[in-house]
């Protein structure tokens, strides 16, 4: 197993200003293997561990506030999806015994999927998303890009071996995983809607297209993707608007958010596969886009893309603060200069644009577009961090 020692590091600094500390994600994304190497690290006294996928845990839990209340020390709840109604709970266990207690809540659902915690722990809580691995983790970017970064994916002896472990997550996803949420679908028409994305992968999203495709309603279409979305699987990302007076793309784009699960569907299972396959280009751009995000530490909510309906667009503009950092996403030893690069300037006052290939080499095309590679972006980060 790779360290994770970045995040590790960060859920220390949110239990220095937070009671309790949320790690959410998508299943086996690592979350348990990170809250135990957490837990060693910092040599507590007391731990209290709670699996809610195991039968025996969840019966002491039949009373929560009588299993829960006479606890001291660190308390780990793993898969708290499983029973949002411990939300109103611990908050009251925090706020009547504030120096006994902190808790380590693991889930994989984001908190718009589980409101209780957002609602019910509102100040007394902190968030960390736990991403497969990322490019600043894995040795092995190329391997990365084609099994995508779920550990038993990414880590699998052979390509064959990760082909496996990756049919059988979207199957247990659909046919386990969501029911586990309470929530009734219809598995093969979520199945369905999964692999229609392949086709949409990096392009802006039309439900309505899916919904005659599917034959069901808009309402329907959206709730399958606030689904996906939540569950951490894609990226729907929404437009920028600039106040320009010209009429800007106002859906977002859909991107799967590990590349391995889309190469899954699209049936791409070595790289001589992929290196010939028509969505190369778009593969790259998910990818990269996934790895960027990560390595910048950007919030979802910071994420955008920019287009207007003159065909001049953005990949990721990333929001902070009054600063806007843009990127664009190029399969290609050699790219140019383009007339969307000078709408981009010019409508959004950008002071530059890095543009991201799999190639080895970083450079300047301009005295604004900037070229470079995963792996710089990896080593400049980590000089920034150290």
């Amino acid at each position: 197993m790779l360290e994770r020692a970045d995040f590790l590091r960060q859920i220390g600094v949110l239990f220095r200003s937070h009671p309790a500390v949320a790690i959410l994600g998508p299943r086996q994304c690592g979350k348990t293997t990170l809250a135990r190497e957490f837990v060693s690290s910092i040599k507590v006294q007391e731990v209290h561990y709670f699996d809610l996928e195991d039968p025996e845990h969840l019966n002491r839990l039949a009373d929560p506030k009588l299993a829960l209340e006479g606890l001291e020390g660190l308390i780990l709840i793993d898969e708290v999806q499983r029973m949002p109604d411990l939300f109103p709970l611990l908050r009251v266990l925090i706020d009547h015994r504030p120096q006994k207690q902190e808790f380590l809540i693991l889930g994989s659902a984001s908190r718009d999927l589980i409101r209780q915690s957002s609602e019910t722990l509102a100040g007394r809580i902190a968030y960390l998303e736990l991403p497969p691995f990322t490019s600043s983790e894995a040795d092995d970017l190329e391997r990365l890009w084609l099994r995508g970064g779920f550990p038993p994916s990414y880590l699998a002896e052979r390509d064959s071996d990760s082909v496996i472990w990756r049919k059988n997550y979207i199957t247990n996803f659909l046919e386990r995983d969501v029911p586990m949420l309470g929530i009734s679908i219809n598995a093969e028409r979520m199945r369905r809607l999964w692999m229609m994305l392949t086709h949409l992968h990096g392009r802006v999203l039309n439900a309505s297209e899916l919904a005659r495709a599917l034959d069901i309603s808009q309402p329907s279409v959206k709730r399958y993707l606030e689904i996906l979305s939540g569950t951490f699987l894609i990226r729907l990302l929404q437009p920028w608007f600039a106040n320009i007076g010209k009429r800007q793309v106002k859906s977002p784009k859909v991107y799967f958010r590990d590349s391995g699960l889309l190469h899954s569907f699209l049936n791409l299972e070595c790289m001589a596969n992929l290196r010939t396959h028509p969505a190369i280009g778009s593969s790259w751009e998910g990818f990269a886009l996934e790895q960027v995000v990560h390595l910048m530490g950007a919030e979802s909510r910071e994420c955008y893309f920019w287009a207007k309906h003159s065909q001049a667009e953005l990949d990721l503009l990333i929001a902070r603060g009054s600063g806007l950092e843009a990127f664009e996403f190029k399969y290609s030893s050699a790219p140019k200069i383009t007339r969307s690069m000078h709408s981009v300037f010019e409508d959004l006052g950008v002071e530059r644009i890095t543009v991201v290939t799999p190639g080895t080499q970083s450079y300047r095309l301009s005295e604004k577009v900037w070229v470079t590679n995963l792996t710089e972006m990896v080593g400049a980060r980590s000089l920034h961090n150290g």
